[in-house]
């Protein structure tokens, strides 16, 4: 297997977990402590993190905005305009006390990402909506990301 496919491998079973790794842990916030992940207790309540799918490696420098469905939902209020690290993590997007029951969106800025890559692409941006019905919860939202698709999950 030549080395750049081997970096790719890698890549994806960290971010996406080998079943081995999740067998061997005790919890689900083991994993990402042992990594360094920052999920310890009186950390960000939501993290995101965005895998480049088409080549394997995480979207370095993706600009990204979190925004609270506000005014009984009728008008969205920017929290916070952040961009993902070199693991293609945004670990700290609110602070702890911060989450409040209630409708966020996430919007990454997949067109701009691309272009720095001179590559065409046909989502200009991806907004993932989702509910908060517990403030106390961990909320994990990750972006797997192509040119042509993309996906998303709640994870942990």
């Amino acid at each position: 297997m030549s080395s750049g496919v081997a970096l790719r491998l890698r890549t994806l079973q960290r971010h996406l977990g080998s079943p081995e790794r999740a067998q061997t842990q005790g919890s689900i916030s083991a994993p990402l402590v042992a990594q360094g992940r920052g999920m310890e207790a009186g950390s960000s309540p939501l993290t995101t993190h965005v895998l480049d799918t088409a080549s394997g490696l995480p979207a370095q420098g993706l600009c990204l905005r979190l925004s609270r469905l506000e005014d009984h939902g009728q008008q969205w209020t920017e929290l916070r305009k952040s961009y993902t690290d070199p693991d293609g993590r945004c670990p700290g997007l609110l602070l702890p006390g911060q989450m409040k029951v209630g409708t966020y969106k996430l919007s990454f800025d997949t067109e701009g990402y691309w272009q720095k890559r001179g590559q065409e692409s046909f989502y200009p941006y991806v907004e993932v909506v989702f509910t908060v019905t517990n403030e106390t919860h961990k909320f994990h939202v990750p972006l797997l990301l192509s040119p042509w698709s993309y996906t998303t999950y709640r994870g942990s």
